[in-house]
């Protein structure tokens, strides 16, 4: 839990149900969210798959949403932080959680795609820092996947799984 200004922030999830909140969330972000399909897209998924909401009081000021291909290899669907509140952590917060929540179910991979960087979108070349930062490693880029004017980057990231040996190692009395 972090605290801003006195307010308790959690972050809640798996089951969101915060529909509202996400479009508000998407819809202050019109420089990565600006395709209407989309938006109705990520905010239908965010109460179909397992996403994670940044709460303070009763608002969200961020969310993930995450997609399983194979029990062992998901990808970000969506992540999002109020335009208001970027640059604040909330971002890193929401992914960290994410990938400790993945790890803790023994999935190993957790995949990105965003704009590469062939596309001269400076917003987009915020998104890829950030991943980057984050232990995302370039995998691929399919320049046709969204479209010939928004060439998708895949970026992967090995999960570190816990340690259960050690962990059950450390109750054993030593003789």
């Amino acid at each position: 839990m972090l605290q801003a200004l006195g307010i308790n922030m959690v972050i809640v999830g798996p089951n969101l149900q915060k529909e509202k909140d996400c479009e508000t969330i998407l819809r202050s972000l019109p420089n990565w969210f600006g395709i209407e399909e989309s938006i109705q897209m990520y905010v239908r998924d965010s109460a179909l798959v397992p996403s994670f909401g940044f709460e303070s009081g009763s608002t969200l000021s961020g969310f993930i949403s995450l997609k399983e291909h194979f029990p062992r290899a998901w990808e970000v669907h969506c992540i999002a932080v109020q335009a208001t509140d970027r640059n604040g952590g909330v971002g890193s917060e929401l992914l960290n959680h994410a990938e400790l929540w993945l790890a803790s179910k023994g999935v190993r991979f957790l995949q990105i795609k965003t704009i590469a960087d062939t596309s001269a979108d400076p917003f987009y070349a915020e998104t890829r820092e950030f991943y980057l930062r984050r232990g995302y490693e370039p995998i691929e880029v399919f320049p046709e996947l969204w479209g010939p004017t928004n060439p998708a980057l895949q970026l992967v990231k090995v999960l570190k799984l816990p340690n259960k040996r050690l962990q059950s190692d450390a109750a054993q009395p030593r003789t």
